[in-house]
C-alpha cells in the first residue's frame, strides 16, 4: 500500500536536496524521540541493526535495513517490523529536474501487521505524510530566504538556571581574547538551535551559520568551553561510515584505534584524517538526550553519492552522473573494496563477490550497473575518497593560537607521538638585538623586543597559526596551510619597516625568515606541544640563510599551487646552498616583500 504527495518548487535539485534530504532534522522537527540501535555482527560479516522506539502512541521494534540513495535525486528507507501496527513501513523520495526548478515526490509505502495497521493504516500515513508535507514547505520557505529558521520547534527542556548561566557564558567568552564578540550568536545557537546540529557541533559550519570566518568561530567555541557554554570531545571517526564511533575529552586519552560496530571494522587513529575536534553544549546548560533522530540518512554519510541495497543475485541499472575524482567502491561490510580513478563519461560497473567488491566494465555514460554476485544481502555504495574540509581537524587545531593558549594540558600524552603529514613551519630571529642592547640598555631593549614577540605574535595568529616556542629573540611558529605561513612572513616583513619608524632611536631591526612545510612528530614536551624531525631542521637551517628584511621559502612551500599568487610582484632570487645536515645542495626562494 501507498500513498502518494507531490510538490513543485522554483529551485534547481542541488539546492533541494541538502535540506530535503537531511532526514535526521526532518525526524526531530516532527518531533520524533532519539533512538539507537542494537548492532549484532553476523557469521557472514554483516551487522544486523535492531532498534526500539515509540511513534505514534504505538510501542516498535524493528530491523533497520540500510538506506538506499542517489545523491540528489533519490532515497528510500525500509524497516521490518516484528512489533507494531505495520510490517513494513518507509518512504521513498524523489526529486526531478523540471525546467529551472524541481519536481518532488514522498511516497510512503507500508505493508500491515496488526488489524490496526490493516483498517488505520491510510488514515496513519496520510497523518504522517501531512506532516511530512508542512516540513518541506517549511523548509523550502527557508531555503529561498522566506523565513528565518527552517521549521517551527518548541523551546527545548531547559535545567533550572540553564538560560541564566548561557547568558553569564556570553558575557565571559565577550571578555575573552578569543570571544571576537560572538559570546551572544553562540549562545543564542546553543539554547535555541536543533539537537541534530548541536550534538556534534562543528565550527566551521557554525561560522557559515554565524556569517564569519572559520577561525573566529572556532575560537569562539574553544573560549565557550571555559566559560562553561560549551564541553569539546575529540572524536576518532571511522574510516568507512565517518561516524564519531570513539570520543574523549583530551586528546591524551585518544587511542591509537577502535572498533566501529556499525561496519564490523577496526580502525587505526590518524591525526591528519580521522581525528576530529567537535563540541556539545554543556549538560548543566542543555542537556541533549542521547541517540540520533535518523541514523543512517543520505546526509549521515554525505561523501557517499550511492548507495544501493541489492539482494543475492540481483542486477541493477541506476541513473548517476558522478563528476570527475577519485572514489571507492565498496560495501557496508567487511570485505575488499576497490579504488576508482574517475575521468568523467561512462563510470565502472560495480560487482560484489564473496570476497568484496571489484570494477566491472563501464556501462553508458549516466549510468551504472550494480551487480549482487554473493550469496548474501549486501549494501553496495560508491564513496568519494576526498575527506570533508568541514572538519576540524588534529593538526588545524593544534596549529592554532587560541588552543594552545587554553588548552595546552589536553594534548598528547607525557613521551607520546603522532605523525603529521604535513604542517608548515615558521622560524624568525631578530638581526641586530646584541647590537641593541648595547646601543639603548638592556632594560629599554629588552621592551623593544618583547613589542616585537607581541606584533609577531598578533600576526601568526591572524594568519591561523600558533607560536610554538621562542628561543632567544626567535619565533617557532606553525601553520596549517603554507600559504597562510608565507602570508604572515610577508606581513611581518612589512610590519617590522613601521616597527623601527616609530621607534627611530633604536636603529633598524630587522628581522630574518625561513618557511618549509613537510611531514613532522608531533610531542608533548615539557607540556608543549612541540615538533620534531627534517622538516623543523630544514626551515631552522633556511631562517639561517635569510639576511634580514627577505623571506627564505623551500621549494615546497615556493611551488604550492596557492603559495605562487602570493609571491606575484615580488623580487625573486632563486638559490642553492649546502645545509649542515643535510646530504645535497638544498634549493630555496629568496623573496624580498
Amino acid at each position: 500500500m501507498r500513498q502518494t504527495w507531490t510538490w513543485h518548487f522554483d529551485l534547481t535539485p542541488d539546492r533541494l536536496w541538502p535540506v530535503l534530504a537531511d532526514t535526521n532534522r526532518f525526524n526531530e522537527a516532527m518531533g520524533l524521540p532519539p533512538y539507537a540501535l542494537e548492532e549484532t555482527p553476523q557469521p557472514d560479516g554483516t551487522v544486523l541493526r535492531r532498534g526500539k522506539g515509540k511513534a505514534a502512541g504505538f510501542t516498535l521494534e524493528w530491523e533497520e535495513k540500510p538506506y538506499e540513495w542517489v545523491h540528489g535525486r533519490h532515497f528510500r528507507q525500509g524497516r521490518v517490523f516484528s512489533k507494531g501496527p505495520f510490517r513494513s513501513f518507509g518512504p521513498v523520495f524523489d526529486i526531478v529536474p523540471e525546467g529551472d526548478g524541481s519536481k518532488v515526490t514522498y511516497t510512503l509505502e507500508w505493508e500491515p501487521l496488526t488489524l490496526v495497521g490493516r483498517f488505520f493504516g491510510a488514515r496513519l500515513a496520510a497523518q504522517a505524510g501531512a506532516a511530512i508535507e508542512k516540513r518541506v514547505l517549511s523548509a523550502v520557505a527557508f531555503i529561498k530566504g522566506e523565513r528565518p529558521t527552517m521549521f517551527d520547534l518548541p523551546p527545548p527542556t531547559l535545567p533550572e538556571g540553564g538560560r541564566a548561566r548561557a547568558v553569564a557564558a556570553a558575557e565571559q567568552i565577550d571578555r575573552s581574547t578569543y570571544g571576537n564578540g560572538l559570546g551572544g550568536p553562540l549562545a543564542n545557537y546553543v539554547m535555541n538551535g536543533m539537537a541534530s546540529d548541536l550534538v556534534h557541533l562543528k565550527p566551521k559550519l557554525l561560522a557559515r551559520e554565524l556569517g564569519v570566518k572559520p577561525r573566529p568561530a572556532i575560537e569562539a567555541c574553544l573560549a565557550g568551553v571555559k566559560a562553561g557554554l560549551l564541553t569539546m570531545k575529540w572524536d576518532l571517526l571511522c574510516t568507512n561510515c565517518r561516524g564519531p564511533k570513539l570520543s574523549a575529552m583530551a586528546l591524551s586519552e585518544l587511542p591509537r584505534g577502535a572498533h566501529c560496530e556499525s561496519c564490523n571494522i577496526d580502525y587505526d587513529r590518524d591525526f591528519e584524517r580521522n581525528v576530529e575536534l567537535s563540541f556539545s553544549p554543556a549538560p548543566t546548560v542543555r542537556p541533549l538526550l542521547e541517540g540520533g533522530y535518523c541514523l543512517s540518512g543520505p546526509m549521515s554519510t554525505p561523501h557517499v553519492p550511492v548507495q544501493v541495497l541489492l539482494k543475492p543475485g540481483e542486477r541493477r541499472t541506476l541513473v548517476v552522473d558522478l563528476a570527475p575524482g577519485q572514489y571507492r567502491l565498496r560495501t557496508l561490510h567487511p570485505g575488499e573494496a576497490t579504488d576508482v580513478e574517475h575521468a568523467g563519461g561512462a563510470f565502472p560497473g560495480v560487482r560484489v563477490g564473496a570476497g568484496g567488491v571489484e570494477a566491472a566494465a563501464p556501462g553508458r555514460a549516466g549510468e551504472i550497473v550494480f551487480t549482487n554476485e554473493s550469496a548474501k544481502e549486501v549494501a553496495a555504495l560508491i564513496e568519494d575518497r576526498t575527506w570533508t574540509r568541514e572538519a576540524l581537524t588534529a593538526p588545524e587545531v593544534i596549529s592554532l593560537q587560541a588552543f594552545r593558549d587554553m588548552f595546552s594540558e589536553a594534548t598528547l600524552r607525557p613521551g607520546d607521538e603522532a605523525a603529521v603529514g604535513q604542517v608548515a613551519l615558521l622560524f624568525s630571529d631578530l638581526r641586530g638585538s646584541t647590537a641593541l642592547y648595547e646601543r639603548v640598555g638592556d632594560s629599554k631593549a629588552y621592551n623593544i623586543v618583547r613589542d616585537h614577540f607581541a606584533f609577531l605574535a598578533a600576526i601568526v595568529r591572524d594568519h591561523d597559526g600558533a607560536i610554538v616556542k621562542t628561543i632567544g629573540d626567535a619565533v617557532m611558529a606553525s601553520f596549517g596551510d603554507p600559504a597562510d605561513a608565507v602570508r604572515a612572513a610577508i606581513a611581518m616583513q612589512r610590519r617590522i619597516v613601521a616597527f623601527n619608524e616609530a621607534h627611530a632611536n633604536h636603529g633598524d631591526l630587522a628581522i630574518k625568515l625561513g618557511v618549509h612545510c613537510g611531514g613532522s612528530i608531533m610531542v608533548n614536551l615539557n607540556e608543549r606541544l612541540d615538533y620534531f624531525g627534517s622538516t623543523v631542521n630544514m626551515a631552522a637551517r633556511l631562517q639561517g640563510q635569510s639576511d634580514g628584511g627577505d623571506i627564505v621559502l623551500s621549494r615546497a612551500v615556493a611551488d604550492d599551487p596557492a603559495v605562487k599568487p602570493l609571491l606575484e610582484g615580488h623580487d625573486r632570487r632563486e638559490e642553492s646552498v649546502a645545509l649542515k645536515g643535510f646530504d645535497k645542495p638544498v634549493g630555496f626562494v629568496r623573496v624580498l616583500p
